[in-house]
């Protein structure tokens, strides 16, 4: 991630520079705030570190101009200063800086102001911005009712039921939880390049459709792998497109489109592939009807360390009353009955659920 550093101190400026490429940052680095001001007006920085005592326009000053002027993303502005007292950091916040840094300060104070200016940057907008997304992928296909509120919430409960458990006790805690609630619905967000024969077929897939259904997960993760890396700062966007990229991946090894086996399957993406297959056998569809939770729970039992990770059934079983509840409370089933069929039995409506849900 870029960032801009407004010092007029040589050495300070030095120190600046150096420490923030040690944690991996871009620096650039310039000597008053005028120019701080004109390269902000570029775009590409949305970090600032500016001193407060600088020639021609001080930091502060900076702050006021850039509060003034209308941006399209928010900038997070840390001021440096060497008087730490409460009137400064009072006029400090009014002028509109985010943060401070009192000198002497060490650079892991640095470093951790840093992430905190990153996490509020990525969380602007983004709730909103990631269901509406999300929302206009699924307007293309009507018959998925409310699969969106309720596959997130799946993976909710998944996660909540993980987090306490010791192996992922490091690995899940409340953001990841939110980061996941957040993801999860743009996981089918590559079917907005499927063509409307496949994507809206009444009925099973001839393998040359499949193939072509199959591509939703690389269209979904090269697009989201797109803007990571135009947008590093925004965090919950490679979660998105794992999520994207896997959820067809089968602990097996024998899913797409990567063929990834086991572990090497990102955790979000095992917890979705369970939460979505779920929800597409529970649901009613064009090509199939619904089915109830206790041969959707056989299914799933049958697939234990082939199509799903065996923990995540685990905690699928665990926590199945709240499953059950979840989708009493959201589910939409048409008026209309299903064009096609039901199938004569639970593997056989398995097969094409997996293929298009």
């Amino acid at each position: 991630m870029r960032v801009l550093v407004a010092e007029d101190d040589r050495v300070s400026a030095a120190f600046l520079r150096d420490t923030l490429t040690f944690f991996g940052y871009q620096v650039t680095t310039v000597n008053n705030g005028i120019e701080a001001f004109e390269l902000l007006r570029s775009g590409e920085y949305r970090l600032v570190i500016s001193d407060w005592e600088m020639p021609e326009m001080s930091g502060d000053e900076l702050c006021r101009q850039v509060r003034q002027r209308s941006w399209n993303s928010y900038i997070y502005i840390i001021l440096v200063t060497s008087y730490g007292s409460i009137e400064r950091v009072v006029e400090g916040l009014r002028a509109g800086a985010d943060d401070f840094l009192s000198k002497p300060y060490h650079p892991e104070e640095l470093r951790i102001r840093l992430r905190t200016g990153q996490r509020m940057l990525s969380l602007e907008s983004r709730d909103a911005m990631l269901f509406t997304v999300a929302k206009l992928t699924e307007s293309r296909d009507v018959d998925t009712g409310m699969h969106l509120e309720r596959i997130r919430e799946y993976c909710r409960i998944l996660a909540q039921e993980l987090s306490g458990w010791k192996q992922y006790r490091d690995l899940i805690d409340g953001e990841y939880v939110q980061l996941l609630y957040l993801t999860a619905p743009l996981h089918d967000i590559g079917k907005i390049g499927i063509p409307d024969n496949v994507l809206l077929k009444p009925g099973r897939l001839t393998p040359e459709e499949f193939e072509i259904m199959k591509r939703h997960t690389t269209i979904g993760g090269e697009t989201l792998q797109a803007v990571t890396q135009a947008h590093p700062e925004v965090q919950y966007l490679t979660m998105a497109r794992d999520i994207a990229f896997t959820h067809h991946e089968r602990f097996d090894g024998t899913g797409y489109p990567f063929g990834l086996r086991g572990q090497d399957i990102p955790l979000c993406g095992r917890v979705t592939a369970l939460a979505d297959v779920y929800d597409a056998l529970t649901s009613r569809r064009v090509y199939k009807a619904k089915m109830s939770h206790e041969e959707t729970r056989k299914i799933i039992l049958e697939s234990v360390g082939t199509h799903f990770d065996p923990d995540i059934v685990d905690a699928f079983l665990r926590r199945e009353e709240e499953f059950i509840r979840t989708a009493r409370v959201l589910q939409q089933d048409h008026d209309t009955p299903p064009l096609a069929q039901p199938f004569a039995s639970a593997k056989e409506a398995a097969r094409p659920v997996l293929v298009e849900s």
